[in-house]
């Protein structure tokens, strides 16, 4: 079974979130919180696997609770939960520690699915969410910073390839076709990439790359 914590201020979206989740018979929802003081103890007591946060809460918001549980607990995966696919916290969300983000309006098996994906060491990030977050990203990071050169060194030619497909929004799919190699190829250079970035899924490697200068944005 695979251990749900629902976050959120609105007793009804968690309502609407388990009665989603009772579709999945291995998913359970072991605990819920409605803010974000809540959540971190409800994650220290019952060490569930993955979370489903809001980002707008009183007493701590889901950046800042996100940001605490990945420290504290970094092998709980957690998902942003928000109304907008485009909302202002989202790049904050990411760069705490969430493996991806959905919109409260997704489809019962979009959120069973992301969950899983999110479980088994994937993450979740629409095409147009992923490019709301590079540019949120590349603007906040100084235009003169340089590449970071040890980074740089470790990472081949054909890595930083597809680190720039990742941030262009695309699937393995669409990488393999893209570079005429295999999804399986495509998914054996993201372990790679994980390993040598030291980070535990894309959505990281994304974060990653960009606050390092290490894709140029500008020739797209």
């Amino acid at each position: 079974m695979v251990k749900v914590l629902l976050v959120d201020d609105e007793s009804l979206i968690r309502n609407i979130l388990k009665d989603y989740l009772s579709s999945d018979e291995s998913l359970e929802v072991v605990g819920e919180a409605s803010n974000g003081k809540l959540a971190i103890s409800q994650a220290r007591a019952l060490q569930p696997d993955v979370i489903l946060m809001d980002m707008q809460m009183p007493l701590m918001d889901g950046v800042e609770a996100t940001q605490y549980i990945h420290h504290s607990f970094p092998d709980i995966r957690i998902l942003g939960l928000s109304t907008f696919a485009t909302d202002r916290y989202v790049v904050e969300l990411l760069r705490a520690g969430a493996s991806g983000y959905l919109v409260k309006d997704s489809r019962p098996e979009e959120v069973t699915s992301s969950i899983h994906t999110v479980h088994d060491g994937g993450s979740v990030l629409s095409p147009e969410v992923t490019r709301y977050v590079v540019q949120g990203l590349e603007q906040s990071v100084p235009a003169e910073i340089s590449p970071d050169e040890e980074l740089m060194s470790v990472l081949t030619a054909k890595e930083i390839e597809v680190i720039e497909l990742l941030a262009r929004g695309l699937n393995n799919k669409e990488m393999a076709a893209e570079l005429f190699v295999t999804e399986s190829t495509i998914k054996a250079r993201f372990v790679k990439i994980m390993e040598k970035m030291q980070v535990r899924d894309r959505v990281q490697i994304l974060v990653k790359a960009i606050e390092y200068n290490l894709i140029n944005l500008k020739t797209w």
